[in-house]
């Protein structure tokens, strides 16, 4: 068994019961007990596991997001799947690499990326980088720093500077409005920033946002229109919205 293989069974068993035994698991898998440590490692900066004496236990801040996420997943879910797959057009040829912001419509993009074309993917969601734990087409990097437990991800100075030293073929990038004067906007300072950050880590920049999220202005501002490659929205925009996009020299997609 390779060591993404044990990590994905050791977090489905995290999942599944709450804590793990590292002398348990390391007899079950036949393997040794500091083999066992470094996948609870992995799993611990992921934000999956929390460490204990003798094992892991599920991260309270991961098992809160999965809640969360969960509800966020669960609305308007068909949609959510057609901009990503709409999306997916974007996605590099084998040996590019990608960052993933976190987000439900961005997760749902995830589960489509290709297991016959080799790619690297940066991502300091946590929800994100235990989904593509595993994944064979999949060279998987994490971007630290303090996790916000509403969304998941990674915020803080030492995120923004991580990914101030990448440059990646493509970022795919959520936001909560979209708006001519304020650009796109988030409601959470420390997000807007790091979704600053991921706009200029990029040759490449794809907003994804259903139609609802043109209009309403969010407290703070990550970025103006022009910043963005590409919007990836579905059909309910209307057209005013679409001439403001294009307008701006962005490419629109409707799903």
């Amino acid at each position: 068994m390779y060591a993404a293989e044990r990590q994905v069974l050791l977090a489905e068993r995290l999942t599944q019961h709450g804590r793990v035994s590292v002398h348990e698991l390391a007899a079950e898998l036949s393997v040794s007990t500091e083999t066992i440590r470094r996948d609870l490692a992995v799993l611990e900066r992921a934000g999956t596991a929390r460490r204990v004496h003798g094992g892991a236990v599920l991260s309270t801040a991961y098992s809160r997001l999965e809640a969360t996420l969960a509800q966020r997943t669960g609305e308007r879910p068909e949609l959510k799947a057609r901009i990503a797959r709409a999306a997916s057009a974007f996605l590099p040829e084998a040996g590019g690499s990608v960052l993933l912001d976190g987000g439900s419509t961005v997760a749902h993009l995830a589960e489509l990326l290709p297991v016959d074309r080799r790619l690297t993917v940066l991502t300091h969601s946590v929800a994100t980088a235990h989904q593509l734990l595993g994944h064979d087409g999949i060279a998987l990097h994490t971007i630290g720093g303090r996790i916000r437990e509403v969304t998941g991800v990674a915020v803080g100075q030492p995120t923004v500077e991580a990914l101030r030293g990448t440059r990646a073929d493509v970022a795919f990038i959520g936001t909560n409005g979209i708006s001519a004067e304020h650009g796109f906007s988030t409601q959470d300072a420390e997000e807007a920033a790091v979704k600053r950050a991921l706009l200029t880590s990029a040759r490449t920049t794809v907003v994804l946002a259903d139609s609802t999220k043109f209009g309403p202005e969010q407290v703070f501002s990550f970025g103006a229109l022009a910043d963005a490659t590409a919007v990836v929205t579905d059909d309910g925009i209307d057209a005013q919205d679409k001439a403001m996009l294009e307008e701006a020299g962005v490419e629109v997609v409707l799903a």
